[in-house]
């Protein structure tokens, strides 16, 4: 390591780096400078550590790149627990699009993003893409609080939301990419068509070729409930996957949402087109929508990310618990306990998430060059005792909570589970007010 003193020294820990070769370094020295990592190496108890402006010790602690919570809704937190144990279809029209209609506002959204990424930082993720509405909102939040983040501007059809006609829908397209990009790898502008059953062919095609005149992520809610099915084949003559495919919108640069009930020829389609998934495990249960052919995905080569969805389906953004539910719902499924090991589940919430964003470049694992998105969890714990296999104590035991440090872009954005970019008592009673119109009605 050079003499010239570096921003962050991590020192003691055991590093997972999630890289090709499944590269363990215990008693490791990870040093940071601009915002990078420059190096991971095997700490020399013969030599002293080389000059940081910030020293961490990791001792008895894993070191690890930060979650990517590849699907959320985050100004969603202000609708938590409003209206759980419901059929998806029943809670969506009847409960929380009528919520939307009546509470969603730019001040509502930057509340709740606020809330939500301070939910997310003190539970290891340091990466999340959002789809809402009002997604300027949410960009300033991410920048605010420090985290990085893929923010998909949404367009629904229907009068109490931005966009409807072909036009005034490319203008707002055209509009937030132009505001939100230049801004490197901390911030990517992407576009979001809720779903097949809620926007127009017009709606999918315009916004579409915005997103590639744009050179920016495309995402859609795609095959969440049987209902669905029955719903675009009726409106449209096909079933969801082949309307969107033959609209031209399906590609390299699309995210499928959910996808829970496709079919064996959707997989070959979506390997074929180069469409990524994002997994939400947890939402789809608790909604009982179904579940996600996860392991048959990854078998025919489709890059597949791990997501929390919105905390009003949810109720949570902790991807620690998610990558529980995520190892455990497919072995229950396919029967058969070795699908969705411990160390692919990590791996989906690490480098998978960051290949479905288009940001594996940058983030998902520790090795010199990437950018420095760390967090360090703390084995030090009754119920993480003993340490047999990292990965396992990860998915099956660990929680958000054990996250002592979140580093992000190279910045200490929490440390010894104190936050340093915001103010959560305050971002907490804004979300209150909220909730208390909302509870009123």
């Amino acid at each position: 390591m050079p003499d010239a003193p570096y921003d962050i020294l991590i020192h003691g820990g055991t590093v997972l780096t999630m890289t090709e070769d499944r590269k363990i370094v215990g008693d490791a020295l990870v040093a940071v400078r601009d915002g990078k990592i420059v190096s991971v190496e095997i700490g020399d108890p013969k030599k002293p550590f080389p000059e940081a402006v910030e020293t961490i010790d990791a001792t008895g602690c894993i070191v690890m790149p930060g979650l990517v919570n590849s699907h959320t809704h985050v100004p969603m937190v202000c609708f938590r627990g409003l209206a759980d144990d419901l059929p998806l279809m029943d809670w969506l029209n009847n409960h929380i699009f009528p919520a939307e209609a009546r509470f969603v506002n730019r001040e509502m959204v930057y509340a709740g993003a606020m809330l939500a990424c301070a939910e997310m930082i003190l539970s290891g993720t340091t990466t999340f893409c959002d789809s809402y509405f009002y997604e300027s909102a949410v960009a300033q939040a991410a920048l605010d609080s420090g985290m990085r983040a893929v923010v998909a501007q949404g367009f629904i059809d229907a009068p109490v939301m931005e966009g409807n006609d072909p036009g005034k829908q490319r203008a707002v397209a055209e509009k937030f990419a132009e505001r939100w990009s230049g801004r490197g790898p901390l911030l990517t502008p992407a576009f979001f068509c809720h779903s097949p059953y809620t926007c127009t062919p017009a709606t999918f095609r315009t916004v579409k070729e915005a997103a590639r005149q744009a050179r920016v992520p495309y995402l859609t809610h795609l095959l969440e409930t049987k209902e669905e099915i029955d719903i675009v084949r009726n409106r449209h003559g096909k079933a969801p996957l082949e309307f969107l495919v033959d609209l031209g919108v399906m590609d390299e640069g699309t995210i499928a949402v959910h996808c829970e009930w496709l079919a064996e020829d959707d997989i070959d389609t979506l390997a074929r087109l180069g469409v990524k998934v994002a997994h939400t495990p947890e939402s789809n249960m608790k909604l009982a929508s179904g579940i996600t052919p996860v392991p048959a995905l990854l078998r025919k080569g489709v890059p597949v990310g791990l997501g929390t969805d919105g905390c009003a389906s949810n109720n949570d953004l902790d991807m620690f618990r998610e990558m529980d539910t995520a190892a455990k719902v497919h072995k229950l499924v396919n029967a058969n306990p070795t699908v969705m090991d411990a160390e692919t589940v990590v791996k989906t919430a690490t480098l998978g998430g960051a290949r479905v964003l288009g940001l594996d470049r940058w983030i998902g694992t520790i090795e010199a060059g990437k950018m420095a998105d760390i967090i360090i969890v703390d084995m030090n714990k009754p119920h993480l005792t003993p340490l047999y296999n990292v990965c396992s104590n990860l998915v099956y035991a660990a929680s958000g909570a054990d996250v002592a440090t979140s580093i992000i872009n190279g910045r200490v954005v929490m440390k010894d589970r104190r936050l340093t970019t915001l103010d959560v008592s305050a971002v907490m009673e804004d979300v209150k007010k909220i909730a208390f119109d909302i509870a009123r009605g």
